[in-house]
């Protein structure tokens, strides 16, 4: 007798080429009875006699909101497997009144923006981004005499705004290096600081003391507009913002003012609002900003492991035991 549960893929076609490769395809397929083709936010409606059946669902990017009709149309739904990051996209009150578990590859999504960091750091503290971009402008690289009292990457401050799950792999990628870090996160304990070894302080303090300050904050409510001129005003000569987070933490038009008016200072902005810039915005003209567009997160081949994440949660579900990466109502409501 087969006791396999059943499993769609749900999710756009482009989306489930990037993150299910045929490997991890094979081996869902080995843990579940794969009914049904590739189901899409377009097509699934066409299949009631597929999504009437399915226990499990493997998903990522184009997820259809879990709305009322949604879930009317998946009655067994127990699980479902977000091969991807956030899950405020399509989670709804009617989901979560549903009692449906679902997990996320977050943690893997955030593999390659804690790496994407590191590197940005190391690159800000030797002024790379500001040196090549000077070189391309004057025609000439600029005398390796004249450079200044560069940071470099020993004995300097960093900066990091919130110590979810990048803040926290952030931290531990720095530990390679002979850095200080300091940290602002409300939901921070004294006792979590330690553990993770780092300095706790104010938005105030951290802008004030770090050679780079790398942002981190979930996209909330809250959030919105968080990051002002009274805070960037107050960063060291010389010092780079980082942000790998979400444009709108940011008051970019105070950014901006800043940014016009000290020309010392730097920003590394992998994410704007909106995003990306709109046409004219002085991001683009300003020499003393770097614009990337929304690479950090999982790309290429870094796409896979947010499969091998939903694979092994696949495996302790199996297993009858508690979803590493499971997240509930209450933690959605702070997480991006």
């Amino acid at each position: 007798m087969n006791t396999k549960p059943q499993a769609v893929f749900l999710l756009s076609s482009g989306a489930f080429d990037a993150i299910y490769g045929p490997g991890d395809r094979k081996a869902i397929a080995d843990r579940a009875e794969v009914v049904g083709p590739l189901l899409t936010a377009e097509t699934w409606m066409q299949y009631p006699e597929v999504t009437q059946e399915a226990e499990w669902l493997f998903s990522g990017w184009g997820m259809p909101v879990a709305d009322e009709c949604f879930l009317k149309a998946f009655p067994k739904l127990q699980t479902l497997f977000y091969g991807a990051g956030s899950i405020k996209g399509f989670t709804t009150e009617a989901f979560w009144e549903r009692g449906i578990m679902v997990t996320s590859a977050y943690a893997a999504n955030a593999v390659p923006v804690a790496e994407f960091t590191v590197a940005q750091i190391v690159l800000s503290l030797k002024s790379a981004w500001r040196l090549a971009l000077q070189a391309k402008r004057e025609k000439q690289s600029p005398a390796s005499g004249g450079l200044g009292n560069l940071p470099g990457v020993y004995d300097v401050t960093i900066g990091l705004i919130s110590l979810g799950m990048i803040g926290r792999l952030v931290v531990e990628r720095l530990k390679a290096f002979h850095l200080n870090v300091i940290a602002y996160d409300p939901f921070f304990t004294d006792e979590d600081a330690r553990k993770l070894g780092v300095q706790m302080g104010s938005l105030d303090e951290i802008f004030a003391k770090a050679d780079v300050v790398s942002c981190h904050t979930p996209w909330l409510k809250e959030t919105v507009g968080m990051l002002r001129k009274e805070h960037f005003s107050r960063m060291k000569k010389g010092a780079t913002f980082i942000n790998t987070s979400r444009g709108a933490i940011v008051n970019e038009p105070d950014l901006i003012e800043v940014l016009t008016e000290r020309p010392d200072l730097f920003a590394l902005l992998d994410v704007t609002w909106p995003e990306p810039p709109v046409a004219g915005s002085p991001f683009y003209e300003l020499p003393n900003v770097v614009l990337t567009p929304h690479i950090a997160g999982s790309l290429g081949n870094e796409c896979h492991r947010m499969a091998q994440y939903m694979i092994e949660e696949a495996d302790r579900a199996l297993a009858n035991e508690p979803l590493r990466y499971a997240i509930t109502r209450e933690q959605s409501q702070r997480m991006a």
